[in-house]
């Protein structure tokens, strides 16, 4: 539905932005068919992502979503990249905008716009539905850009009102695109969620009662929102291992929201000489 309306209008504004000359009309049009492009790639990506593990693919597919967002993202830094150039020569040679036209079908782009968020609100609030929502936002923004500065044009006639608009918005989605690529690119580089300090899981875990102390500890994300660890931990009494594990999926669970947990249990002696994880903090633990 969301791509449906979205490329519809595009078209609509396409036309009334060559006809009008209105610059912010046309760069909200250009944001439309991106956005469209974004929801087509999130659409496809949200279905792969569906698709069972295989024996190629052990983890599924679902960090597809995750590589959607950073295509979308790359898209949507250079769309504005060819506003702020067009920007940039209207400045320096302005061009006659047809008000009361660029008025009339902003306003109409603009509860386009707010009807395609409202639908994908309702959705996920994944990076991949983040993505796409972030070029529609991208367009609402554009579109009250181009109403503003059709009102401007049409009762004042101060024609550089278009591409000034226009590069205030870019700076706003330059910011939201920014961080949604950055966000991105530390799924894909396995970092440690924001919200999850990883000291602090690890000293957690070594307090567990059978527990000396934990090493190789490792947090990620397969997908955004949905965290993975993996440790060695040294126990006291491998015979009392499964009561320990239960104790640690516990504290994970509870204290830091990680479900997908690989801990792999090694008596003091089998345990490598290497700084880890204890209950009692030395200077140089870590």
């Amino acid at each position: 539905m969301a791509l449906a309306l979205t490329l519809g209008f595009a078209l609509v504004e396409v036309v009334g932005g060559l006809w009008s000359g209105s610059l912010a009309l046309l760069g909200d049009a250009g944001h439309m068919f991106s956005d469209a492009t974004a929801l087509g790639i999130a659409l496809v990506a949200a279905r792969l992502a569906r698709r069972p593990p295989s024996v190629r693919h052990s983890y599924g597919f679902a960090r597809i979503e995750v590589l959607a967002a950073l295509i979308n993202g790359f898209i949507m830094l250079a769309v504005v990249t060819g506003l702020t150039v067009e920007a940039i020569a209207r400045l320096q040679a302005p061009r006659p905008v047809a008000g009361e036209a660029v008025m009339v079908i902003a306003a109409a782009g603009l509860a386009v716009n707010a009807l395609v968020l409202a639908v994908l609100s309702r959705g996920a609030h994944d990076l991949n539905t983040r993505g796409a929502m972030l070029h529609v936002f991208g367009d609402l923004l554009g579109s009250v850009a181009a109403l503003v500065a059709g009102t401007v044009i049409h009762f004042t006639a101060w024609t550089p009102i278009d591409p000034l608009l226009s590069l205030v918005i870019v700076v706003l989605i330059v910011a939201s695109t920014l961080r949604l690529l950055r966000e991105a690119l530390h799924v894909l580089m396995e970092g440690v969620p924001r919200h999850i300090d990883l000291e602090q899981v690890g000293r957690s875990l070594a307090q567990v009662p059978g527990v000396r102390s934990v090493h190789d500890l490792h947090i990620w994300t397969a997908v955004a929102g949905a965290p993975a660890l993996s440790a060695h931990v040294v126990v006291e009494n491998l015979a009392r291992w499964v009561e320990t594990l239960e104790a640690l999926r516990a504290v994970l669970h509870s204290r830091y929201g990680i479900e997908h947990v690989t801990l792999q249990p090694e008596t003091p002696e089998d345990a490598p000489r290497v700084v880890t994880l204890t209950r009692r903090r030395a200077p140089r633990d870590r």
